[in-house]
């Protein structure tokens, strides 16, 4: 029972940040590309203040309720422990790239005049933070598909 429930936990929490990220990349952060300039610096240093009060907390909680995951299925068998083992390094791989590419980006994002900023300055580092966050989508939805394998991998029956 205590693996289910860390399993529960663990899932639950992957599964809500690779759809909020998803979900930012598929619809929010492509619509306000149509904005003018400073609108759409607005836009983003409203949503990267907004998202820094609560995706450090959450990034963390997924990589720490990996932990229970893999401690319970390490005696259970190689599969499930290789899947949820490969999951969790995704998710530490996209907290790496997340702390060491788009952080610094928000930060400078953050910095930015709306109304001074060139749109080719804005262009170039926005340009550069989709495209990091086009990999933390694929490292999330990669590690929540390689959980749900650990998971379902059959040999996890306590």
């Amino acid at each position: 029972m205590t693996l289910k429930i860390a399993r529960i936990v663990n899932l639950l929490l992957a599964a809500l940040l690779a759809g909020n990220e998803f979900g930012t990349w598929a619809a929010v952060h492509r619509a306000l590309w149509s904005m003018p300039t400073p609108e759409h610096i607005k836009a983003e240093q409203a949503l990267t203040r907004r998202f820094a009060s609560i995706m450090p907390f959450w990034m963390v909680s997924v990589l720490v309720s990996c932990l229970p995951a893999l401690a319970l299925t390490r005696r259970g068998g190689a599969p499930a422990f290789s899947f949820t083992l490969a999951g969790t390094l995704c998710f530490v791989t996209m907290l790496v790239s997340t702390v060491r590419g788009n952080v610094p980006i928000n930060n400078r994002t953050l910095d930015l005049s709306p109304e001074e900023t060139p749109s080719e300055e804005w262009r170039a580092l926005r340009g550069r933070w989709d495209r990091l966050h086009t990999l933390r989508v694929v490292l999330n939805v990669a590690g929540l598909s390689l959980l749900l394998l650990g998971a379902l991998g059959g040999e996890d029956r306590r």
